[in-house]
């Protein structure tokens, strides 16, 4: 566990640790946790816990509360991007990518020749004989068209481990407490699209929960729904996938985790299976996937992203990730890097709404 920058009360860190996932889905989900950590020795009561949740919230220390949608699960299509942009071009270039609605995060990354990378997020292809990645592609020519540079399309083959949780010091310092099974029963369906009123629910959700004592009757008022629906409903999409994990995100800067290097591996294929989640179980790798290669431009097949408070802390945890390497395969020196963020160009978030739109029966 790591100091963190931010001022952080006893109450502070245990909210972090307990609930960056397993946060109750029930009518008043702040009474259930707020039991949970009084059985961990943190005197709270709901009242209390919701009022220092919107406290956080409102000061930044957490990016939101809520559902952490899963946006491929719900329609569409996202691809992480890489392009070289000139130096004497780079922020004529970065203008134009960030243009592009279709562009939700641009970075500057370090790295000799792919210095910016962006991700492509789209709704459904309008035309029924082509998919989300065909729409992706089509962004992607106007992209090279627009800015006179190639693009080099990395879509996620196979994922790993998506998780990014940043425990600090303090109570419930293992971060286990899960109350996701607390509330109404909901059995996943076998339906591909979404029901209109399951679609503004997604919609009316996705960029968090209100931080009252009752959110889920809240979302109920605003889009006109039963409570009971909502909870259920709240429930299945996790169940399905739809929704990773409820609970608080914290905003890593805030916490001090201001180092973030994507490390990138030259993986042999038949090393994958047993590599990918023997990465995907260190605790500090947030995001773990298999990507396709570029002959000649891209030679890693292998995404691990790390985070870490000090550029040495960041040192060691890659140095780890080195060495669990080496216990299943002879890693060389050609056969890895590290691409470290040191510019964010453009971060406006997945579009949900358009995607969960495209995919609405």
């Amino acid at each position: 566990m790591q100091e963190v920058d931010a001022d952080l009360t006893t109450l502070d860190r245990a909210i972090i640790n307990a609930f960056q996932g397993g946060f109750p889905v029930a009518e008043r989900p702040f009474d259930a946790a707020a039991a949970a950590l009084r059985e961990r020795g943190v005197d709270v009561t709901g009242t209390e816990l919701c009022e220092r949740v919107r406290e956080l919230d409102e000061a930044g220390t957490l990016s939101r509360f809520g559902a952490l949608v899963n946006a491929e699960e719900i329609g569409g299509a996202a691809s992480l991007v890489a392009m070289h942009a000139p130096e004497d071009r780079y922020e004529a270039i970065a203008d134009i990518v960030n243009e592009f609605t279709a562009v939700a995060h641009n970075y500057e990354r370090e790295h000799p020749h792919l210095n910016m990378w962006f991700v492509v997020s789209v709704a459904d292809h309008p035309d029924p004989d082509k998919d989300g990645s065909d729409r992706v592609e089509e962004v992607l020519e106007e992209i090279e068209a627009a800015t006179g540079q190639e693009t080099y399309n990395l879509p996620k083959l196979r994922e790993f481990h998506v998780g990014a949780r940043f425990l600090v010091d303090g109570p419930v310092s293992d971060g286990d407490i899960d109350l996701s099974d607390l509330g109404a029963e909901a059995a996943p369906s076998d339906r591909g699209t979404l029901t209109p009123d399951e679609r503004d629910l997604i919609v009316e959700i996705q960029g968090g929960l209100p931080v009252t004592e009752t959110p889920y009757a809240d979302v109920a008022a605003a889009i006109d729904a039963d409570v009971d629906w909502v909870v259920e409903t709240i429930k299945r999409f996790e169940r399905e996938g739809k929704v990773r994990r409820v609970g608080v995100i914290p905003n890593h800067y805030a916490l001090g985790y201001t180092e973030n290097g994507m490390t990138v591996w030259n993986v042999p294929e038949d090393a994958l299976d047993e590599v990918g989640p023997a990465v995907a179980d260190l605790d500090f790798v947030t995001h773990c996937y298999e990507r396709p290669r570029h002959a000649g431009v891209w030679e890693y097949n292998f995404f691990a992203m790390t985070h870490g408070r000090t550029e040495a802390e960041s040192e060691r945890r890659i140095a780890e990730v080195r060495e669990l390497m080496d216990e299943h395969w002879d890693v060389g020196a050609d056969d890895w890097d590290t691409l470290f963020s040191t510019r964010i160009l453009k971060k406006t978030g997945i579009r949900i709404a358009d995607r969960a739109d495209s995919n609405t029966a």
